[in-house]
């Protein structure tokens, strides 16, 4: 296997039902130390949904846990296989008929993160103070967003948000199907940092809001997650929120840029500032005294002169 750097990266996950929904549809997966990080979110309705999800994430484990070979080869194999293991129960079990999930794989090799996507869950990179997405939206209202036709705002309330036009599980797929896997492929640095996460986030909180929160990372992954998570619920909480955030060795958020030294700067330059001005109320202070000095002189030497 080949050697990964994520051993070398902090990653801190969380899931939450959320406000609203009577059960948590989401799983997740980190194995730190082969790279791999999974985000899964049911769709379906019922039991059925978080069923999917579960498989999705059982399957995925196992299948990259023991392949070799190329890793977008890899990515494909096992999410493929999730969709036909989750196809054939939904077949032969009448209550998980119409179940399926949707998910983003993120697999990180030799510096090198290999992203297999699904649906309208999403993988964000951070770095030098911007936030990218990786993903594409894979429903009516996400291609509009994307080709720059709605806001983001305008997406994150529109009423189609969560149709999804790709899903695992709803019907037989092949690895290599047009139109089934998105595949991207992003080189990492060690002062960068990546975000997987559900639609239970993201149509709560604008890429901005989550930038700022995840750039408040001070070494604790699982601290952020929360904070994430907490802002989505604040912000009302419809859906399942989950949260997976995977960050560099020397990723600092926006201590990182090049506006590091810019508070020691500024408090150089206060410093600098109070200095001077010290010097100068001294200066004028001394020259006030000087004047009434000089004026209380004068009038002494008026009177003894009259």
């Amino acid at each position: 296997m080949p050697m990964t750097i994520a051993s070398r990266w902090k990653a801190g996950a969380a899931s939450d039902t959320g406000l609203l929904r009577a059960r948590n549809e989401d799983r997740y997966w980190v194995d730190n130390e082969r790279g791999i990080f999974l985000v899964a979110d049911g769709v379906g309705g019922h039991a059925a949904g978080e069923i999917a999800a579960d498989t999705a994430v059982t399957v995925i484990r196992d299948c990259l846990s023991a392949a070799s070979g190329p890793a977008e080869e890899r990515v494909r194999d096992a999410i493929a296989r999730a969709n036909n293991v989750i196809y054939d129960m939904a077949r032969e079990h009448e209550h998980l008929s119409g179940m399926a999930c949707v998910l983003t794989l993120a697999l990180v090799e030799d510096q090198e993160m290999v992203i297999g996507h699904v649906g309208d869950s999403r993988l964000y990179l951070i770095w030098k103070g911007a936030i990218r997405k990786l993903t594409s939206d894979h429903s009516p209202v996400g291609e509009c967003e994307d080709a720059g036709e709605l806001t983001e705002e305008e997406a994150m309330h529109h009423p189609r948000r969560n149709e999804v036009f790709r899903d695992v599980g709803s019907q037989p797929r092949q690895a290599g199907d047009t139109g089934f896997i998105e595949i991207r492929r992003c080189r990492l640095k060690p002062d960068a940092a990546f975000l997987i996460c559900s639609d239970g986030l993201t149509d709560q909180l604008t890429s901005l809001q989550v930038r700022e929160i995840v750039e408040r990372y001070e070494g604790d992954p699982d601290r952020v997650v929360l904070e994430l998570i907490h802002a989505a619920n604040a912000a009302g909480g419809k859906d399942n929120t989950t949260a997976l955030l995977v960050a560099g060795p020397r990723f600092r958020g926006h201590c990182d840029s090049d506006t590091s030294e810019l508070p020691a700067a500024v408090a150089r330059a206060a410093a600098q500032l109070r200095t001077r001005s010290r010097f100068f109320t001294g200066r004028f202070a001394f020259l006030v005294y000087g004047v009434l000095l000089g004026m209380l002189v004068w009038a002494v030497w008026r009177g003894v002169r009259g």
